[in-house]
């Protein structure tokens, strides 16, 4: 098979026939989610331990190069508040500059993924794995958040849940009555502003041809930002922010700087690469795939994720040289930028722009923003990436589904996502080859036998034993062939065996060991095997192993001899009875 590599931008195709409506709409929708991604880039770079303006940029340079290179029509990028967990604990245990370096080989191991056009690999992780860290993600980044919400005397929380449960608890007498108002009334008022658009309410529609696009209103975090920062402003709240904590956002964009580079660091920092990467592609991916389902354009073509992955690695190779962290596709911003009538990776570009244009005229401003205010949004942030009503209807699932799902999440919060895919990776394997050897069988038949591929067998003198093999034999079901080879050592002499395999669909060298044995068996007790009917695959396997030829070679054999058993046996009858 030949390995050819392909790089085409869904842009390119996109901007085939692009009209001056279709502009308007990508800048209209890129202006509204580049507003909403303001707040929540700074909101998931302090959350992750770093400078507002890590978030900002990576938003910015990041946002523009998945836009620009990506596999999707209106895939937003950016930091995501899944990576704030993974990038808290790589900056406590390592620190901001080994975080750089393990970003860069994450991008670096995601252009190779798209490249060798592995993104479908993405979908083998099961479901049920997909929920248990995300939930266990959502319950951390709220945990995380706790700090700031409440407004407690904490100078650095701890990295693992019951550090950050202990030193909560410590400090929980230290609580800001101010911070806690204006944290209490961001999470209200999130979750109350969008009822306040009931149906009905006026919108500006816009037709285009025979699709309507609604106009998204005012973005609820970027209503909260302003209005509690002004308030809190006004009011002249004794609250930390942003300018109290870092001093500010500087307003001329990041210089660029190659971070110390070494292969002994490379090769220390191989887990929190391989986890930026992982989580980085099935983040992406989920996204792509989320804004297909909800596409509603009938000229929408769904997502390549080979490119999607290939643009996500530039992105995160090149966005660490400016001092940003991880980047990924935005859920929450795709949607938004979808509903606000994006058409094509424009709106995505502008969407960088829009943001670019915001920090570099009004980074100033920012300092007054109260870190309660962020707090309360990355915890409405959490509520919404968490499903909850997954562990609601954990009744109506497996048990294989219930321990994946549950052992993931409590994994995810105890310990690290790394470790709760990488354990729920196994236990998925190890359910499945149970599951699958479960539905393996052999059952005995009657005497009567079946035709072999459509050939009748000569009716013979030997004593019959036939089995009907059902599903897939295989190393996770081999031990059920025993009962077989058990019962042709223990029956007559000279049998005739018949394995009917009409029904087995697939079979592997442990399974066609289990063949074998059956076979010495037979032979050992001078018999004849007949599997018959089988279908192309077993088929194939037995044939290229040799099986199907020692299988013939040793029922010529028996034959032969009791061909010739026979012969003497009539020889010395007829001797006996001559006169």
């Amino acid at each position: 098979m030949r390995f050819s590599f392909a790089f085409r931008p869904r842009l390119l195709d996109a901007l085939r026939g692009y009209s001056r409506s279709r502009w308007l709409a990508d800048v209209g929708a890129g202006v509204t989610v580049g507003i909403v991604a303001l707040p929540l880039a700074m909101a998931f770079a302090i959350a992750s331990g770093l400078k507002p303006e890590a978030g900002l940029w990576t938003a910015i340079i990041g946002g523009f190069l998945i836009a620009l290179l990506g596999g999707t029509n209106v895939q937003i990028g950016g930091p995501a508040g899944a990576f704030i967990v993974i990038v808290y604990g790589i900056v406590e245990r390592y620190g901001v500059a080994n975080l750089l370096i393990s970003t860069a080989c994450a991008g670096v191991l995601l252009f190779l993924l798209g490249m060798f056009k592995l993104g479908n690999l993405v979908r083998f992780v099961p479901v049920s794995i997909v929920i248990g860290f995300t939930n266990g993600i959502a319950v951390l980044i709220g945990l995380s958040q706790l700090k700031d919400w409440l407004g407690l005397a904490i100078d650095k929380m701890p990295g693992n849940f019951f550090s950050q449960v202990h030193t909560l608890a410590l400090h929980i007498g230290s609580f800001n009555p101010h911070a806690l108002a204006l944290g209490a009334a961001c999470l209200g008022g999130l979750f109350l502003w969008p009822r306040l658009f009931v149906q009905g309410s006026p919108v500006l529609r816009v037709a285009e041809g025979h699709t309507v696009r609604r106009f998204a209103r005012i973005p609820a975090p970027v209503v909260a930002l302003v209005t509690l920062t002004v308030l809190a402003r006004w009011l002249e709240m004794p609250v930390e922010t942003i300018g109290s904590k870092f001093g500010g956002i500087p307003q001329q964009p990041p210089a660029f700087a190659l971070p110390d580079f070494s292969w002994d660091t490379v090769r220390l920092l191989v887990t929190p690469t391989v986890t930026i990467a992982l989580l980085g592609a099935i983040e992406s991916l989920l996204c792509a795939r989320v804004a297909d389902q909800v596409a509603t354009d009938p000229h929408y073509k769904k997502h390549d994720p080979n490119q999607e992955l290939m643009a996500q690695g530039v992105a995160n190779f090149v966005v660490p040289f400016f001092g940003g962290m991880p980047a990924t596709g935005t859920i929450a911003r795709t949607v938004t930028n979808l509903r606000a009538g994006a058409t094509s990776p424009i709106a995505g570009m502008v969407h960088a722009a829009t943001l670019a244009v915001i920090v570099l005229v009004a980074a100033p401003l920012a300092l007054h923003i109260p870190l309660a205010v962020l707090a309360g949004i990355l915890l409405h942030v959490a509520w919404n990436m968490g499903e909850w009503h997954e562990f609601a209807r954990l009744r109506h699932f497996s048990n294989h589904y219930r321990l994946l799902m549950l052992g993931t999440f409590f994994l995810t919060v105890v310990f690290d996502l790394t470790v709760a895919v990488e354990v729920g990776l196994v236990l998925s394997c190890v359910l499945f080859v149970r599951r699958m050897s479960a539905l393996f069988r052999a059952e005995p038949e009657s005497a009567s036998t079946p035709g072999t591929d459509g050939l009748a067998l000569e009716p013979g003198p030997r004593p019959r034993m036939a089995w009907h093999l059902h599903g897939a034999l295989f190393f996770g079901a081999a031990a059920k062939i025993d009962p077989i080879v058990q019962a042709v050592e223990d029956g007559p002499e000279g049998p005739e065996v018949v394995l009917d395999a009409r029904d087995l669909f697939a079979l592997d060298t442990t399974g066609l060991e289990g063949l074998e044995q059956i076979l010495k068996a037979v032979g050992q007790r001078g018999g004849v095997l007949w599997v018959v009917d089988a279908q192309e695959q077993p088929r194939s396997l037995m044939e290229r192993s040799g099986f199907s030829a020692r299988l013939a070679e040793q029922n010529a054999a028996q034959a032969a001899s009791a061909k010739n058993h026979n012969k003497n046996r009539e020889e010395t009858n007829h001797g006996s009875t001559a006169p």
